[in-house]
């Protein structure tokens, strides 16, 4: 028998973190483009992020045909939030006159130069990268490189440079939840032995 799941968070019932999301308000509108297979990962922290933000969107798919239409909100200027060698730091932003829509794909690595690659209006997109040495608290998994962040650490740290003064940290408090939910249903052992120190 499966478990009900909340329709909003899609957690089970049990474990909804509903309460937790806040409502936050962002000149900066994101877009979150899932990778299909990233929709029920135990860990969606891109529905977090949508959920708790009230300028942001959250698309699933490989390829976007309506994209022309979306990277075009009257007002904003579109760029996308991944690395490459012409990738402008996120300090670049901070005191533009119009705000940015910022574009971010989420999905391992591989999978988000796929949709990149299967996008070519995404792909051409100007870049924005977040400043070296952030910390993921993602002590689930261990990160394929330094400062590799899970998608909503990632917003949190670009809004909180394109926004500043304003903070961002609560959209990461259901994230936390569920970081500590699951190190609970593992057991501190199991949590030490194949996770800690990582």
């Amino acid at each position: 028998m499966s478990r009900i799941h909340c329709p909003r968070c899609l957690r089970p019932q049990s474990h909804c973190l509903c309460a937790l999301i806040p409502s936050l308000d962002s000149r900066t509108r994101v877009l979150l483009l899932q990778h299909p297979s990233e929709v029920n990962h135990a860990l969606n922290t891109a529905r977090l992020a949508a959920l708790g933000l009230k300028n942001a969107e959250l698309i699933v798919g490989e390829v976007f045909e309506d994209l022309p239409h979306r990277l075009n909100p009257p007002g904003y200027q579109a760029r996308l939030l991944f690395p490459g060698d012409e990738a402008q730091p996120m300090q670049a932003y901070r005191s533009t006159d119009q705000p940015l829509l910022l574009v971010v794909p989420d999905g391992t690595w591989r999978k988000a130069r796929k949709m990149l690659h299967l996008n070519p209006l995404l792909a051409a997109l100007p870049r924005v990268t977040l400043a070296d040495g952030g910390v993921s608290r993602y002590r689930l998994r261990k990160a394929p490189g330094p400062g590799a962040l899970s998608t909503v650490e990632a917003i949190v740290q670009a809004l909180q440079v394109l926004e500043a003064p304003a903070r961002f940290e609560p959209l990461l408090k259901p994230f936390e939840a569920l970081i500590e939910g699951q190190i609970a249903a593992m057991g501190e052992e199991v949590f030490q032995r194949n996770h800690a120190d990582r």
